[in-house]
């Protein structure tokens, strides 16, 4: 049987919590494990791993009371290496979104988001994907395109790096890459991690920055 993907919810709002309770409750694969309204409760339960199992998907609030989602995001990552999150938050304001991706965010998706959405996005993630809003996206990648870049970048990828590293920008999944390229998923994966380890990134959105920034990926004109 497939393991359940763990899931932890941070979310002040009681009507969103159980919104999100009540949608994960019907999905037989996904369950949560936990759920807090403020990242310092959330934090400490990590430290009772008896009581609360570690997750692996953190869906979190950014518009926190206390210790904002932003600041906690450090804090997680440093507690649950192993724990992915996703940004869930009604911030759609461009600070915020490269803030979150910078400090570690691996998605980023918007309370308006269907629930379907967010389901979907949880499972990619666990996927190796970077769930993150249409509208989110196209920002992150105008705002990464017109920033100033490096003439000759430090990072050297091989030709099939680049490749994936290029359909990673567009959005694609590692499935679709594989089958676009005629390569096994497995292929992809080991690529994507070349590619991660030689950026020193962690997830897509910000390999793909980085990518930008040192001009490894070009501009459009």
């Amino acid at each position: 049987m497939k393991k359940r993907i763990r899931i932890m919810l941070v979310e002040d709002h009681p009507e969103y919590r159980d919104v999100i309770e009540i949608a994960l409750s019907k999905e037989t694969d996904l369950e949560l494990v936990g759920e807090f309204g403020t990242a310092e409760a959330a934090l400490r339960s990590l430290e009772d791993p008896a009581r609360h199992p570690k997750p692996d998907v953190i869906l979190l609030d950014l518009n926190l009371p206390g210790i904002s989602g932003i600041e906690a995001i450090p804090f997680f990552t440093s507690t649950t290496p192993n724990a992915k999150i996703i940004v869930l938050t009604q911030s759609d304001r461009e600070a915020d979104v490269l803030e979150a991706i910078h400090r570690g965010a691996g998605g980023y998706l918007l309370k308006s988001s269907t629930v379907a959405r967010i389901t979907e996005g949880i499972r990619s993630m666990m996927d190796g994907g970077a769930p993150i809003d249409s509208d989110i996206a196209n920002y992150i990648l105008k705002t990464l395109k017109t920033a100033s870049r490096q003439p000759h970048p430090a990072v050297q990828l091989s030709k099939r790096e680049l490749e994936i590293l290029s359909l990673l920008a567009t959005g694609q999944q590692k499935k679709e890459i594989a089958s676009q390229l005629d390569i096994s998923v497995s292929t992809v994966v080991t690529h994507v991690n070349h590619i991660y380890e030689k950026l020193n990134v962690a997830n897509a959105p910000a390999a793909v920055g980085k990518a930008y920034r040192k001009g490894i990926l070009p501009t459009e004109d």
